[in-house]
């Protein structure tokens, strides 16, 4: 059987590629283009699956949607032990919370985040100042003081190690790798400010399966 990766640019997929390339598994890639205008998935991935997202991963006659679930099932499939480390050590319950947390918790904020940033374009231009003072007074109110409690918690989390889970690279932190590049490229979050979050992030850039990840995929803007 054949994987096959059904990709959509700038998006989550980006993921799933990095971890096939970390396992060294042979798999096949499905391009997909958001709309220009409404940044949406095209109505094609629905041919797919029923809720049209991206990533989506199909093997044979399986078919899987969310990254949490596709890592959990090529992890179960395709890894030594190596990425997915055993459910009843630290490492493991790490692993766990953070495949959870990345979208549960964290993207959430994110996209709640580039939600209000875009109000202001998407006004006439008389509602405009408007929408600015809403951007403003939620990210003064809520979105800030959260983004920081989180960034933060990551922040002490990578105190002690090098990576999410402990002493060595696991799909945690596969996992948290979109969120976090959110955080710094396009909230500008990190940098000197989060200097265990920016380390963190400029070695998982420097895996040469995340480089291949990058070539098969296409550009990928939240990389830089």
């Amino acid at each position: 059987m054949t994987l096959t990766v059904h990709h959509l640019n700038n998006s989550r997929s980006q993921r799933v590629l990095f971890l096939l390339e970390e396992l060294g598994t042979p798999y096949e890639i499905k391009r997909y283009q958001r709309d220009p205008k409404t940044m949406l998935a095209p109505d094609s991935l629905k041919a797919i699956h029923p809720l049209g997202k991206s990533p989506l991963l199909t093997d044979g006659g399986i078919t899987l949607a969310e990254t949490g679930a596709i890592i959990e099932y090529l992890a179960a499939g395709y890894d030594d032990g190596t990425l997915m480390p055993p459910r009843g050590t630290e490492e493991g319950r790490r692993v766990v919370f953070y495949l959870h947390y990345a979208e549960g918790s964290l993207m959430p904020l994110m996209l709640l985040s580039l939600a209000f940033s875009s109000l202001p374009r998407q006004v006439p231009f008389l509602l405009k100042p408007l929408m600015k003072a809403v951007e403003a007074g939620a990210r003064a109110r809520f979105l800030g003081p959260q983004l920081a409690l989180h960034l933060d918690f990551l922040e002490r989390e990578l105190s002690g190690r090098p990576w999410f889970a402990g002493d060595r690279f696991t799909v945690a932190d596969i996992q948290m790798s979109f969120p976090v590049e959110i955080a710094a490229f396009r909230q500008k979050q990190l940098g000197a400010a989060r200097p265990n979050l920016q380390n963190w992030l400029d070695r998982l850039h420097a895996r040469p399966a995340y480089v291949r990840a990058l070539e098969r995929g296409g550009p990928y803007k939240l990389a830089g």
